[in-house]
């Protein structure tokens, strides 16, 4: 399953657009660190692994803007903890 990212940056979120639903990460960029906030998914689209690849597509945007990413979501966090490879990406 491949998406584009959107940078909706008036909302301060990234976004998936998928079949008239929005997935969403918020954050507050606060001196270059993206402090992720909330991680949405609308029911729709629930089920299919999609929070994770939105996470790993932020990350990888995260990346190529020099920023890192600061983990203040719970679905954030977990990943975090199942994936360590990942902790080189945040601050």
């Amino acid at each position: 399953m491949s998406h584009s990212l959107i940078h909706n940056e008036s909302a301060s979120q990234y976004e998936y657009h998928i079949d008239g639903h929005i997935a969403y990460i918020t954050y507050d960029d606060q001196n270059g660190h993206m402090h992720l906030t909330h991680t949405i998914v609308p029911e729709a689209l629930a089920g299919k692994g999609l929070a994770k690849t939105l996470l790993e597509d932020v990350l990888q945007q995260i990346k190529k803007d020099n920023k890192k990413a600061v983990a203040k979501c719970s679905y954030i966090v977990k990943y975090l903890e199942k994936n360590p490879k990942a902790r080189h990406l945040f601050a």
